[in-house]
């Protein structure tokens, strides 16, 4: 699958000073690249009330991402208790 970053991600990922994080975050960006379809994607989980909008599960850090025809959008990145607030948009 293709993907794209939004300017919200690629910010809140240069906040972010762990590591492990970045790690798997980046391990995270591979596998959803690598899929050829979103089943392929671990951790993945579709938002309630919206259709296009998923979220991936990294430790207490959620990933937003938008899928549109083959494309992933990267929208944002946060912890589990802030992202909801902030994603959708």
């Amino acid at each position: 699958m293709k993907s794209e970053f939004k300017a919200s991600f690629l910010k809140a990922i240069k906040k972010i000073e762990s590591n492990k994080l970045k790690a798997e975050i980046t391990d995270t960006i591979l596998n959803v690249e690598s899929a050829d379809s979103i089943r392929q994607i671990h951790n993945l989980k579709k938002l309630k009330g919206f259709k296009q909008y998923y979220r991936i599960k990294i430790g207490d850090y959620r990933i937003g991402i938008k899928l549109e025809e083959d494309t992933v959008y990267f929208v944002d990145i946060d912890h589990r208790k802030n992202i909801y607030r902030i994603f959708p948009k």
